[in-house]
């Protein structure tokens, strides 16, 4: 066991990652409160592969996507489950921009005719440095000039902390030696009734605190506008609205949300602020997530396996098959495409600069109603 007070970081395998060099051995840390819960985090793609809280009944369950060994991250493809995503979270279009000085750059394009959550070998699959930290643990890399097409060296650090009341805390600080684009963000798959519980996040009602969103073109790439939500399907700021429901009313295909929205945050305020609420009636877990980005993309695993299609179900931790709408990705951040952009939040760190972002995500539990 290392670190210290009420916290307890345990370490151990998770495997090795073949590289031209030889093996890379994979370190897993898990964060125990003391309490029951726990979280669990590996460096390779600095990624989260599981989370465990209590349901209203004190039972333990895993409420995050993930694989039981290295195996299932090195041979899946364009899942992102838990990883921590960069140096560009979401999507670039073409992958080019030009910043002020008038360079251009071209981007590595693995997203049909955009670049997408860092390229080809994004920060998701890269081996971080990692080191536990009093009762937190640390993941760094460094993503070198040139990098899938960014300009500059990047250093990076994200920091997971876990609490005693079942709160996951993401910090996210970087610097660079050039001006460069940064988007991080995490990609964790939740259902709150357990990893495993199947397709249509039945039970689950969602909250965002969010009035206008950035519709998208065919390409999922934002076309500049932002919009009110009001008297759309993005509506989605009155509690207690059935995601199941609202997943029905989307017409076939890979459907469902995968969204920018823009936060409304109190500009009287800095620091984090309430982004979204989710609640599962069955277990009666619940979540809110605070942030202090301008956005949150809200995804509801629309490109995992289509069970009604008949395709092969993608296989994880116990045996337990994911499907498409299987679970939801909650991911904290910049606009999609913000470098292109002018009338979007900034998107480029510059030389002297720090890059800080962070994410709380606070595990609940309600009563049963009557």
């Amino acid at each position: 066991m290392v670190g210290g007070g009420k916290i307890r970081v345990t370490e151990d395998s998770f495997g090795q990652v073949p590289t031209p060099q030889g093996s890379l051995p994979v370190k897993r840390f898990t964060l125990s409160n003391g309490t029951g819960g726990e979280v669990q985090v590996i460096n390779y793609g600095a990624t989260i592969t599981s989370i465990k809280v209590p349901d209203r009944d004190g039972q333990l369950g895993d409420v995050v996507m993930g694989f039981d060994n290295i195996q299932g991250y090195l041979d899946v493809s364009n899942r992102y489950l838990g990883a921590t995503i960069g140096r560009f979270g979401n999507r670039i279009k073409e992958g080019k921009f030009t910043l002020e000085d008038g360079k251009s750059y071209n981007l590595t394009i693995n997203n049909g005719p955009n670049h997408l959550h860092g390229g080809h070998q994004g920060f998701d699959k890269r081996m971080w440095e990692a080191r536990v930290d009093d009762d937190a643990v640390v993941m760094s890399y460094v993503s070198q000039d040139g990098e899938e097409g960014y300009p500059g060296h990047l250093l990076v650090n994200v920091r997971f902390e876990w609490t005693r009341c079942h709160e996951l805390i993401i910090s996210y600080q970087a610097t660079t030696t050039k001006p460069t684009p940064i988007n991080l963000t995490n990609h964790s798959y939740f259902n709150l009734a357990g990893h495993g519980a199947g397709p249509g996040l039945e039970g689950h009602f969602v909250q965002l605190n969010a009035d206008s969103y950035t519709p998208v073109d065919a390409n999922l790439i934002p076309t500049g506008e932002i919009k009110s939500v009001e008297g759309t399907m993005y509506d989605l700021q009155k509690p207690g609205q059935s995601l199941a429901a609202l997943l029905k009313k989307f017409p076939p295909g890979p459907n469902g949300y995968d969204n920018n929205f823009c936060v409304n945050r109190d500009s009287k305020k800095t620091g984090i602020q309430l982004v979204a609420s989710v609640e599962e009636s069955g277990s009666g877990r619940g979540l809110t997530i605070h942030s202090d980005q301008p956005g949150i993309q809200f995804y509801t695993a629309n490109f995992l396996p289509d069970e009604a299609a008949q395709e092969a179900g993608l296989v994880g931790k116990g045996g337990a098959v994911y499907w498409k709408h299987g679970a939801m990705c909650m991911e904290t951040q910049n606009y999609p495409d913000a470098i292109n952009h002018p009338n979007f939040p900034n998107g480029v760190l510059l030389p002297g600069e720090v890059y800080n972002h962070r994410a709380h995500f606070k595990f609940f539990t309600t009563v049963k109603s009557t």
